[in-house]
């Protein structure tokens, strides 16, 4: 019945602690309600109507078949992302821990012991052997939360594991934009080695063409050795070109975590289709839902809580240890009438003069501006992000339209210069000119086709995209 009483006290100074957590309010974003307005931004009227991307699973984002084979095998294998889950497994059981401290522990405990008391200090005169026998159940050490210091450090470790949580999520939104990346880059390295070859496969004709005049008395040793300069010009972007095709395949294996397949290394850009269109929407507060936003304002609660923790730590800690069991000086009679035993030792401690104590309590609140700098920079970043992607998005067709205009003219001049040339009506100098403005012209629209739909992957990844997913 004592048992009883104590135990219910025990919970109802429990039940009824109080806490020293300051009241927490989301603080204001330090940036624009709204995104940013001007030339560079005009809104794309394909975007009306289309999903926001944080609604936008990436499956349904990326529309080519192999690209999502690939981020399939980088979201299973990749070394970074097991990292990620073990460390919110890793944060899950420190949780675990620390709300267990809420709770008391009872342990089981069985003891013997066996003493020779010698005769000059036997109350009988004669050596005696004395032995004792005990078990017990008992409860050790259990700290009444009563001011709350417990809850806080719980608040603070669960702050934590939802932190890291979203830290994983933030995780795979970058794994699976790092892998459409570098397949993108991949596909466009081939995209330029088929321009080089195709390139090289025309010059040596060219040459060919050029050298036999020479011969024939048509045409200067310095036509040939100017056709000879595109010849050697294409055969060194193309040993560029398998050079970087074999980097960039490294780089995909290793976010991939195991060999790309062997199909995916014949992909040219013109192959790859479009991601799914998306919109920004209007408002800037949907970046207060991106993981690691979200992750950084766990980490300014769990300092919070911490604050309160640090409070807490100025009061007195009342610590219970209780045991109920049996003893006896035989084993026979451990669990005979009469051999019961128990133990009840509270302890209080107030602290008097512990300057540690409120240098913690200053360190409490310090970090807690450091958490809050971090969230603000964190979104102001992230605004930052999305302002860059949509500037792109904005003017990204309009280079590419010129960009192809540009291409189309300089083939004409290239084509017209050669045969002007093969008639004797003009000098090899413009068409060397002219094929040197085509080739640059082609590759600088396989850059600019690159740019366009990396950045669409870019502002797919800078919105969430998928976090609600």
């Amino acid at each position: 019945m004592k048992k009883l009483i104590v135990f219910s006290l025990t919970a109802l100074i429990w039940l009824g602690g109080c806490s020293f957590i300051p009241k927490y309010s989301q603080p204001a974003a330090p940036v624009p309600g709204q995104w940013p307005k001007g030339d560079a931004y005009r809104p794309d009227t394909a975007d009306i109507g289309a999903p926001s991307a944080q609604n936008l699973r990436w499956e349904a984002f990326f529309t080519d078949a192999r690209l999502q084979r690939l981020i399939h095998t980088a979201l299973d294998q990749n070394r970074d992302m097991r990292l990620a889950l073990l460390n919110v497994e890793k944060a899950s059981a420190l949780y675990g821990i620390q709300k267990a401290s809420l709770l008391p522990s009872f342990n089981a405990s069985g003891a013997m012991s066996s003493q020779r008391i010698p005769a000059d200090l036997s109350s009988s005169g004669k050596a005696v052997i004395q032995e004792q026998y005990s078990a017990n159940l008992g409860m050790a050490a259990w700290e009444l939360d009563f001011f709350g210091r417990i809850r806080s450090l719980t608040e603070s470790a669960l702050e934590t594991y939802l932190a890291t949580d979203e830290a994983r999520r933030s995780t795979q939104i970058l794994l699976i934009a790092s892998v459409a990346g570098a397949y993108l880059n991949l596909a466009a390295d081939r995209e330029n080695l088929n321009i080089a070859t195709t390139t090289l496969q025309t010059q040596e004709g060219m040459y060919r063409i050029v050298n036999h005049r020479f011969q024939t008395g048509l045409a200067t040793e310095v036509d040939v050795k100017r056709v000879q300069t595109q010849v050697d010009t294409a055969r060194g972007d193309i040993a560029r070109y398998t050079q970087q095709i074999a980097l960039d395949e490294n780089a995909l294996n290793l976010l991939l975590g195991s060999p790309a397949p062997p199909d995916i290394r014949s992909v040219c850009l013109s192959d790859v289709p479009e991601p799914q269109i998306i919109t920004p929407g209007l408002s800037s507060d949907v970046l207060l839902n991106r993981p690691d936003i979200l992750a950084a304002e766990h980490q300014l609660k769990a300092a919070n809580a911490n604050i309160g923790a640090a409070r807490a730590a100025l009061f007195p800690s009342i610590v219970l240890t209780t045991t109920a069991g049996t003893a006896s000086s035989g084993l026979g009679g451990l669990f005979g009438s009469g051999s019961g035993a128990w133990t009840f030792a509270p302890q209080i401690s107030t602290p008097i003069f512990d300057p540690r104590l409120w240098s913690a309590y200053d360190a409490a609140n310090v970090e807690k501006k450091i958490a809050l700098n971090r969230y603000e920079k964190s979104i102001q970043t992230a605004f930052r992000e999305v302002a860059d992607a949509l500037a792109v998005n904005g003017t990204v067709k309009d280079q590419l339209s010129a960009q192809q205009s540009l291409v189309n003219a300089v083939d004409i001049i290239y084509r017209r210069s050669q045969e002007r040339y093969l008639k004797g009506i003009d000098s090899y100098l413009s068409v060397l000119d002219a094929q040197r403005n085509l080739y640059a012209a082609r590759q600088g629209l396989v850059s600019l086709q690159l740019a366009k739909i990396a950045n669409e992957v870019k502002l797919y990844a800078v919105l969430g995209g998928g976090s609600n997913k």
